[in-house]
């Protein structure tokens, strides 16, 4: 942690040791800038490492440092895990007694990569890593969760992905701000304020449940692996502002017409809710038919996949699978099966798909101009060559090629398999 003093160019001491980029980000919280840590023996060519830093603005009280940073300063220097984001150092300007946090930087995150399968590609995410990104969140829950940590504000903006680097496309879970031990809290959860985004906010959580506990991360993490498979937010409600209480109709709303309406057989605890009991009119008199949370996100009802997502969007916290059990579930042992970094370089998914946007947009110009010249083309998708007396490797340019739509397909995602 530096002290503050100041260095050269009027900049504190401690920020002497980072070559600024810029602001990258900005929150309620405060801001984000990307800095690379100034290598110790600086040469020509050599970079530092990249490194986010977050400056948290000051408390509401205006008496110094917030306390959502420090209790994430607290949280993050006592957990290590390759998918829980790594806090690199802490420092203090005394000058105005602003509160700034080093983090290994991150270039994508699930928010990111979502909206640009809907938006550019327009076409959604392959089932491998759709696989491969829910482990990983998985496994860094598993670990907050069996250190008796609950992160209360999951959602894919908060879930980073890493670019370059040895650590390319390993998930980080970030954003510790409303963390909290739950083994033994020294006053109720819900005295703690409203949790967790309206969208990624569990049914207990929206009826006003008094104590809660990790399962309600679990029901964030069913709305986001339902939104990595159809590119747009499972309940997506209209919050009421400025209401101190955490309940929330529209959102509920949502929730009932996907899920169907939660009943005390199915949920016993549900009849103890303090707004299942005050608000009845609106709540239980409204009945909601023809459920169908398959037909929303186009999984089979009988697959594993829809078991889990099942599971995890259980109405009663107590029977809502937790991290251990899911990763645990068959949905992870059958093909494809998840991978790291290692196997497949996760965040190339936005560069290979842009390529594969690419060739398919050449191969039909190149077939349109094909027929307009009456150009007679053969193929052999199992030879680097066209056919057999072709020289050359250039599988698209070739003047005897026969387009065949059945294995193009095929054939793209094998000649793109060393990206993915």
């Amino acid at each position: 942690m530096g002290d503050g003093r100041a260095g050269g160019a009027n900049r504190p001491a401690w920020l002497q040791q980072y070559e600024l980029v810029g602001k990258i980000g900005e929150g309620t919280y405060g801001l984000v800038f990307l800095a690379r840590l100034k290598p110790s023996h600086p040469a020509p060519g050599r970079r530092g490492p990249p490194i986010a830093i977050k400056k948290f603005k000051q408390s509401k009280e205006g008496d110094g440092v917030s306390p959502t940073a420090i209790r994430e300063i607290m949280l993050l220097r006592e957990i290590n895990h390759e998918n829980v984001v790594k806090l690199v150092n802490v420092h203090i300007n005394h000058a105005d007694m602003s509160l700034y946090l080093a983090f290994d930087y991150a270039e994508h995150d699930l928010y990111e990569i979502i909206r640009h399968h809907r938006e550019k590609l327009n076409s959604p995410i392959n089932a491998y890593t759709v696989k491969s990104l829910l482990w990983q969140l998985l496994n860094g829950l598993n670990y907050l969760h069996s250190n008796w940590i609950i992160h209360r504000d999951l959602k894919p903006s908060n879930i980073l992905v890493m670019g370059e680097g040895e650590e390319h496309g390993i998930i980080k879970i970030a954003d510790f701000g409303l963390a909290r031990i739950y083994q033994a809290p020294l006053k109720a959860l819900c005295d703690n304020g409203v949790v967790v985004t309206i969208w990624y906010r569990a049914p207990e959580l929206l009826l006003g449940a008094k104590h809660y506990t990790s399962a309600v991360d679990m029901w964030a993490v069913g709305c986001i692996f339902a939104e990595l498979l159809t590119l747009k937010p499972l309940f997506q409600g209209v919050e009421a502002k400025n209401t101190p209480n955490p309940f929330q109709l529209d959102q509920l709303d949502k929730i009932f017409k996907v899920l169907g309406h939660p009943t005390v057989e199915k949920w016993p605890t549900l009849a103890n809710l303090p707004w299942w009991q005050n608000d009845q009119q609106h709540i239980q008199g409204h009945k909601y038919e023809n459920p169908g949370l398959h037909n929303i996100v186009h999984l089979p009802q009988k697959s594993p996949a829809f078991d889990l997502l099942s599971k995890m969007l259980e109405y009663d916290p107590r029977k809502r699978i937790t991290a251990a059990q899911a990763l645990e579930h068959e949905y992870f042992r059958m093909d494809p099966l998840p991978g790291r970094n290692q196997e497949r370089k996760l965040c190339n998914i936005l560069f290979v798909q842009s390529i594969l946007q690419q060739i398919l947009k050449e191969q039909q110009a190149f077939n349109q101009l094909s027929r307009l010249q009456g150009m007679q083309l053969k193929v052999n998708p199992y030879r680097d060559q066209c056919h057999d007396k072709c020289s050359s490797n250039l599988w698209w340019g070739c003047q005897e090629w026969q387009l065949e739509q059945t294995w193009l397909p095929s054939m793209l995602r094998r000649r793109l398999a060393w990206l993915g």
